[in-house]
């Protein structure tokens, strides 16, 4: 996440309860913790709707854009009438 490790995040936080200060800390706190909520709620919610949207039964690795080769498939375009009539093209 950006290159973030644990400890750097400690020490951001940390340096934000110094700048903020103990009385403003709280509600901040609080602030932060709706927000983490909302994002929960709305991912949550952004899940449900895909999954009624596209169905439950959905195979992702036919879907997976990673497995198809343009060069295959302009090859597969251009050369499937040779193998069909026997003749080759000029």
């Amino acid at each position: 996440m950006f290159g973030l490790t644990f400890d750097k995040l400690i020490v951001v936080g940390v340096v934000a309860a110094f700048l903020v200060g103990p009385t403003r800390l709280p509600g901040y706190a609080a602030k932060l913790a709706e927000l983490v909520r909302r994002l929960r709620s709305t991912a949550d919610g952004l899940k449900e709707r895909v999954s009624d949207e596209i169905g439950e039964d959905i195979d992702w690795q036919k879907l997976d854009p990673r497995r198809y080769d343009p060069r295959a498939i302009v090859r597969g375009a251009l050369f499937d009438d040779e193998q069909d009539t026997g003749t080759k093209r000029d």
